[in-house]
């Protein structure tokens, strides 16, 4: 019950963190919250693999794994976007 609770408190807080960041900041910061997102990846890679864990910890720990995954390559495609736009243009 204690997890719960906490994971709910960590998901709201994300929320109104996220939402609060204007948008010209978003595009670096993002970049910079793909090293912690890697962090994420080994974590919930550990706890999928996890001996003696019940196979909802391992469901919990594939889904968190794909999650990040999904943060970190949208992190990437959205910073080299971002410095697309700033490369002198030939011609």
């Amino acid at each position: 019950m204690e997890a719960l609770i906490i994971f709910v408190l960590a998901v709201f807080i994300g929320y109104e963190v996220i939402t609060k960041v204007p948008p010209t900041l978003h595009t670096p910061l993002m970049s910079g919250s793909n090293a912690i997102s890697g962090i994420a990846v080994i974590g919930a890679i550990i706890c999928a693999g996890a001996d003696g864990a019940s196979w909802f910890a391992h469901f919990l720990g594939f889904i968190a794994v794909v999650l990040a995954m999904i943060n970190i390559v949208g992190g990437f495609m959205v910073t080299d976007r971002m410095l697309q736009m700033f490369k002198r243009k030939k011609g």
